[in-house]
């Protein structure tokens, strides 16, 4: 039976994003400021972010937004180093942000648990409350995505988003953050329902592409290049716009795709410069976010810059449902994939 675009589940969980937000927004709201304050106590000195696929991700868009609202020095950690290398670090007086929407994964529990062990204060966001992550926590940040059947996450990962803005902006004690956010889910239904078709047919018969974003938009092109592997079988790769030049400028050539996203903040403006260059030589630019002469301007919502990215994220996900099955696949089922994926 062939398959309609609002038929699949990939599309009917990642339309749920923004009452997922609404309702993590509620649920959390008292112990968020209760987080918030203790982090302001507690004054620590580096954040270890911990996560696998897009939660990682998600784990990037953290790096920036605390290293940048905050001043704290934030980095990812190597689940490996505990779970295959057996090495505890010294993590005292540090917080382990884990990320994860099943809780699940051995290398992932194994690395928080070496963490809590070194000292760190865990602070768990999970959408599964009653997984061992989140037993394993000092503080729990429910997701509240709800149930997730396909394989390619969405909701959970703009849920994750959403929590990560909650719990900085309650540190840093940030209103305009936090009015932000609580206009995000409306801003979530906007994004949703706009048009990327024309990126559809551009990227119909692709094999490669890059996708480019900066700052706190990279961990956005990191999981739109994720989902366009899992769900389109397509080749691609995240590059920040920082890093394009380094090397990965050599694979561009005439009619070479690029999506190129971009958030309304001070990594615009070098975005753009990056954009110019590539249709310069003759890449099939597509841009969100930001216009220039000579790309496909794929429509966005406006919006906080640091919600901006969550939204191009959002409208990404039903371009992504769309050309899965324009390519013949079913983005509920990718191959060789499953929901929980068990790394040791």
């Amino acid at each position: 039976m062939s398959l309609s675009e609002s038929s699949t589940r990939m599309y009917v969980e990642a339309s749920q994003a923004a009452q997922a937000v609404r309702d993590q927004l509620f649920a959390n709201a008292e112990d968020m400021e209760r987080l918030g304050e203790r982090l302001r106590l507690f004054a620590p000195r580096a954040v270890v972010t911990c996560a696998r696929g897009s939660s990682d991700h998600a784990a990037t868009f953290a790096k920036y937004l605390i290293e940048t609202r905050l001043g704290v020095l934030t980095s990812s950690a190597a689940p490996s180093v505990s779970s295959v290398y057996d090495t505890r670090p010294d993590l005292a007086n540090a917080v382990c942000l884990a990320i994860s929407q099943s809780g699940a994964s051995p290398d992932l529990l194994a690395a928080v648990g070496k963490a809590r062990e070194a000292g760190a204060l865990v602070i768990a966001l999970v959408n599964a409350k009653d997984s061992p992550l989140a037993r394993l926590a000092d503080h729990l940040v429910p997701l509240c995505a709800g149930v997730e059947r396909s394989v390619a996450a969405t909701k959970s990962f703009i849920a994750s988003l959403a929590a990560t803005v909650h719990l900085v902006s309650c540190w840093a004690e940030d209103r305009e953050l936090s009015e932000a956010l609580r206009k995000a889910p409306k801003h979530l239904e906007k994004a949703w329902s706009l048009d990327w078709r024309a990126a559809v047919e551009r990227l119909r018969s692709a094999t490669d592409l890059f996708v480019v974003g900066r700052g706190i938009g990279l961990g956005v092109a990191q999981e739109a290049a994720l989902k366009l592997k899992e769900t389109c079988g397509l080749h691609a790769e995240a590059v920040s716009a920082a890093e394009l030049r380094h090397g990965p400028m050599a694979l561009v050539r005439a009619g070479f795709p690029v999506l190129v996203f971009s958030q309304n903040d001070e990594a615009r403006a070098g975005i753009e410069t990056l954009a110019a260059e590539l249709i310069a030589r003759e890449a099939d630019v597509m841009t969100a976010g930001s216009r220039c002469q000579g790309a496909l301007h794929l429509p966005w919502e406006p919006a906080h810059p640091v919600i901006e990215p969550m939204l191009i994220a959002q409208t990404f996900y039903r371009m992504a449902n769309a050309l899965s099955l324009a390519r013949g696949l079913d983005p509920d089922h990718p191959p060789n994939l499953s929901k929980v994926t068990e790394t040791v």
